[in-house]
């Protein structure tokens, strides 16, 4: 029995994420990028989803609670010619908390905090901002979430959770999974061929 496919799409665009301040948990909106990045998103999965001859309607589709990925959902639903408020939301999708951290610009937390940072750096899965959470302990709750998914998906979610879904689908290890790029206006496929990236 084959694995059911993610059809896995980070947020577009925030303003914060324009001026590189950390997100985590707040919940901040798509900037008018974002949303033009979300309907691209959308044309590029109509386009994968007719080469694979699915039909999108018989996918199942589901977001983080955080707006930022509600909306980009949203979006890629209208240009996948289906309901715009047809999707679920988990809350085991929402992104990794940066407790004390979410909203400060990471140029000066660099300068502000070196020192902790530098730890940060020792060992950057199990590393626990201030009032935060880690890569490790964002992990159980994605291990969690994709041990129900019974039909191919698509998913609207973060950075940081797509991070640790690599590594618990053993695509990356924990030693580098934190850095891993994972961009905006891209669809990322989880098949049996591993992970796939398709752009505009």
């Amino acid at each position: 029995m084959r694995r059911p496919i993610l059809y896995y799409i980070r947020h577009g665009e925030t303003d914060w994420n324009a001026r590189h301040r950390l997100q985590g948990q707040a919940d901040t909106p798509l900037n008018a990028t974002g949303e033009a990045q979300a309907q691209r998103c959308g044309k590029i999965l109509r386009k994968l989803l007719l080469l694979r001859e699915q039909n999108p309607a018989d996918l199942d589709y589901v977001s983080s609670p955080l707006s930022r990925a509600r909306v980009t959902m949203e979006l890629i639903r209208t240009a996948l010619g289906l309901d715009r408020a047809g999707y679920r939301i988990d809350p085991r999708l929402i992104e990794m908390s940066f407790g004390e951290w979410d909203g400060l610009d990471f140029a000066a937390l660099q300068a502000q905090q070196a020192a902790v940072l530098a730890l940060r750096q020792q060992d950057p899965w199990r590393f626990v901002p201030p009032g935060g959470e880690s890569y490790e302990q964002l992990l159980p709750r994605i291990r969690d979430w994709h041990a129900g998914i019974t039909r191919d998906t698509v998913v609207s979610a973060h950075l940081c959770t797509a991070r640790a879904l690599l590594v618990h689908l053993g695509l990356e290890p924990q030693t580098t999974a934190s850095r891993g790029r994972i961009e905006h206006a891209v669809v990322y496929v989880f098949d049996h061929n591993g992970m796939t990236r398709h752009g505009a």
